[in-house]
């Protein structure tokens, strides 16, 4: 039987969303042929989950890990865990791919909110995701790290996603028609 994690989803061709795994999701997770696994919170896996994951072949970046610092404690989210989850994300040489968080709601969630907005989603668009998945447990100060995160720090990646690089192509394009109407008045 196929079970997979507590809040997973499909963000886009090869991204995947979840929770932390626990044994019960591994045969669901192996149908994925998954390539990566980033884990934003700072909580370690467990040993069967990193087992399962190097029996595998499975690569594990625990970003969360190593944006924690101790002498002062664990931020929810940090800029430096978003630019670098983004920049991993955006290689397709990590996909397939999966995004988690111990409880794939508030790093996972606003990390997507990230993502979405570096896709040019509507704000109004990215929380009503967000609070998809966050239900009663959605926090404000996530959405509005969402809302003031700085996309410059991004640095895109060579190889882009081909979802990606259409969507980009798409936005590229309306502006082009837009300039257009506009010179045309």
């Amino acid at each position: 039987m196929l079970t997979p994690p507590e809040q997973f989803g499909i963000v886009e061709k090869g991204v995947y969303r979840s929770d932390m795994l626990h044994q019960s999701h591994f045969p669901f997770v192996k149908s994925l042929d998954l390539k990566t696994v980033v884990i934003l919170s700072p909580e370690v896996p467990t040993r069967a989950a990193t087992t399962f994951l190097e029996e595998n072949n499975i690569n594990l970046i625990h970003l969360g890990l190593r944006t924690w610092k101790p002498n002062i404690g664990w931020r929810p989210v940090s800029e430096e865990l978003i630019k670098d989850g983004l920049e991993l994300v955006l290689d397709v040489g990590n996909h397939p791919i999966l995004v988690m968080c111990t409880s794939g709601i508030h790093e996972t969630g606003t990390f997507i909110g990230c993502l979405r907005k570096l896709q040019n989603w509507s704000f109004s668009s990215i929380v009503a995701e967000y609070r998809s998945y966050a239900g009663n447990k959605a926090r404000y100060v996530n959405q509005q790290f969402i809302e003031l995160f700085d996309m410059d720090l991004v640095t895109l990646p060579r190889n882009l996603p081909l979802w990606f690089v259409k969507q980009m192509q798409l936005l590229q394009e309306e502006e082009n028609e837009e300039f257009k109407d506009k010179t045309l008045l």
